[in-house]
């Protein structure tokens, strides 16, 4: 039952509603079942499938809230359930942030489900695993990745009427590919809703290219650079900034988009006019639920515009407190761009460096959201609009504001899911000028 239809959820939820005597009652059920296979040094070292279906009980009296979890379903669990979160908010102090439950709500469904994605079975998860592992060993190299699929289904209900189901699916594949002497690294990773548009045999054989080119690396000068950010390189970044655009944060003076003296920097010219960056539950290729954790709806929503602060992220809370409007917390991150290839911008690069992949980023200071991290599987000396030769990794300090400053071109927007966020991004290969890398790692 991990997956249930519209119409048992509503069944369960109504009857959880019906249940409670609080002032408020809101109750969640969500279910999933999610597949993996796991290989290293050429090997598959673990599978499995792992399914749940839980049902969360949020009940308000007054300010006091209390909230109880349980994944059994027969009537005397669901009151149990109840009563528990009761007994738990009378117990409570006041929240003097408290916000009541939203109202009745209409949401415009996204296509978030994918049945090929939802159909992936133990043998098409073992062949992602052998077409891997076999490409790698054809080539004397060693590879190391997972894959995880899953579907998923989100149903929620409050005493207010409102009610909302959608169900969903992902697949995420990372492979590490290595030389058989570990002087060479190279990685590829994909982030889909879709299966029918994934082949693991294709696919890591970028990995497998960038682990041959990368043995040998030589050292460079820590110094400003040219770079190109492959989109998965920028995204560790990019999905690192974005946690800042808190409007609390801002008008408290607590964020980069405060304004001194007190305020924000709405509307301000923070980036460079080049800088494009939106929301869209409905993307094409990026869809994501139409509501977010509170079950406001989700819109289509400019948050950089030709690089001026287009909107911020308001609580409920702190909405109703300035006066605003409350939307539905983004889902998904969509940067405009170009139509090139990474290729492309490395054939338009006299000088510079390619960077495959940001890891381990770190916060220096939130003020300026100056980011720490090291380049990783694949980092690589350009001149005259080639490749010439591998360089050792380095450390960057970085902030993701001033970079977005400092572009020189855009290329075409791929999706990825960075490392440093839990969102779906699309985003395009950057090319960047001054780009601060502060001392050598050996590390490949």
């Amino acid at each position: 039952m991990s997956i249930m239809t519209e119409e048992q959820a509503r069944a369960i939820l109504t009857k959880v509603v019906g249940m409670s005597k609080a002032d408020e009652c809101t109750a969640q059920l969500t279910g999933s079942i999610d597949g993996n296979v796991r290989f290293a040094l050429n090997n598959v070292s673990t599978s499995g499938i792992v399914s749940n279906t839980e049902l969360g009980v949020q009940v308000a009296y007054g300010k006091r809230v209390g909230t109880a979890t349980i994944n059994q379903f027969d009537d005397a669990s669901l009151e149990r359930v109840v009563r528990r979160a009761e007994d738990l908010a009378k117990l409570a102090p006041e929240n003097p942030e408290f916000v009541p439950a939203v109202p009745k709500q209409t949401y415009r469904p996204s296509d978030t489900f994918s049945a090929a994605t939802a159909a992936i079975t133990p043998e098409y998860r073992a062949k992602v695993a052998a077409d891997s592992i076999g490409a790698c060993k054809s080539e004397k190299l060693v590879a190391a990745g997972f894959l995880q699929d899953g579907q998923s289904f989100v149903a929620f209900a409050n005493s207010n009427g409102n009610f909302g189901y959608q169900r969903g699916t992902q697949l995420d594949y990372t492979c590490t590919v290595r030389t058989e002497d570990g002087r060479g690294s190279g990685w590829v990773g994909r982030n889909l809703q879709d299966s029918a548009a994934f082949s693991a045999g294709t696919d890591v054989r970028t990995g497998m290219r960038k682990a041959a080119a990368s043995a040998d690396a030589r050292a460079l000068e820590p110094g400003k650079y040219t770079v190109i950010l492959e989109p998965a390189a920028a995204a560790g970044l990019i999905g690192f900034m974005m946690y800042f655009f808190g409007a609390r944060e801002a008008d408290e003076g607590r964020s980069f988009l405060s304004k001194k003296g007190g305020g924000n920097k709405l509307g301000e010219q923070v980036y460079d006019p080049r800088v494009n960056l939106y929301a869209d539950p409905w993307a094409a290729g990026a869809a994501v639920m139409p509501w977010d954790g509170d079950g406001l709806p989700r819109e289509r929503m400019d948050i950089i515009k030709d690089g001026k602060v287009a909107n911020l992220n308001y609580t409920r809370y702190w909405a109703q407190k300035q006066g605003k409007k409350a939307v539905g917390t983004p889902g998904n991150l969509l940067m405009t761009g170009g139509t090139k290839s990474t290729a492309d911008l490395i054939r338009g690069t006299e000088k510079g460096i390619l960077v495959t992949r940001t890891w381990y980023i770190r916060m220096v200071d939130p003020q300026t959201v100056l980011l720490t991290g090291l380049t990783r599987d694949g980092t690589f000396y350009i001149e005259n609009g080639q490749i010439k030769y591998p360089v050792k990794n380095f450390r960057f300090n970085e902030s993701p504001v001033i970079m977005l400053n400092n572009i020189d071109e855009l290329g075409k927007p791929v999706r990825v899911k960075g490392d440093e966020a839990d969102f779906v991004m699309m985003l395009p290969p950057m090319k960047l000028r001054d780009f601060t890398f502060t001392s050598l790692s050996d590390a490949v």
